[in-house]
C-alpha cells in the first residue's frame, strides 16, 4: 500500500496525498500544493503549519515538545487535544493514512 496522508483543507475538501518516510508533515502538505503557509519552514519559530489531528491518531504520534506547545501559544483556534504544528511530525509507516486538518491562519 502507498504511503500516505489525509488532509482537510479549510474548505472541507479532503485530499489523500502521498507521503515520504522522514519527511515533515507540513512538508508533505506544502509539496502537494495544498495552501499552508509554513512560513518559517519548519524551524518551531511560528504557527503557521497548525494542523488539528484526527482523534484516533493523537495517541500515536510523539508527544509536543515545550517548543511547540509554547509556540501553539500563537496559532489561532487552538484545540488543547487536537492541535499540532505539523512541522513537528515526522511521517513513519506506522502514521499511513494519518488524517489531519488544516486550522485557521495557516492559508497560504
Amino acid at each position: 500500500m502507498e504511503e500516505h496522508i489525509i488532509v482537510t483543507d479549510m474548505d472541507g475538501n479532503t485530499h489523500t496525498i502521498p507521503a515520504l518516510e522522514g519527511w515533515r508533515i507540513m512538508e508533505i502538505i506544502k509539496d502537494a500544493g495544498l495552501p499552508i503557509r509554513a512560513d518559517c519552514g519548519g524551524a518551531c519559530c511560528c504557527a503557521t503549519c497548525h494542523v488539528y489531528v484526527d482523534e484516533g491518531w493523537r495517541g500515536k504520534l510523539v508527544s509536543a515538545n515545550e517548543d511547540e506547545v509554547d509556540m501553539l501559544d500563537e496559532a489561532m483556534g487552538v484545540d488543547e487535544d487536537a492541535s499540532r504544528l505539523s512541522c513537528q511530525i515526522l511521517y513513519t509507516p506506522e502514521l499511513r493514512g494519518l488524517q489531519v486538518t488544516l486550522a485557521p491562519g495557516t492559508r497560504d
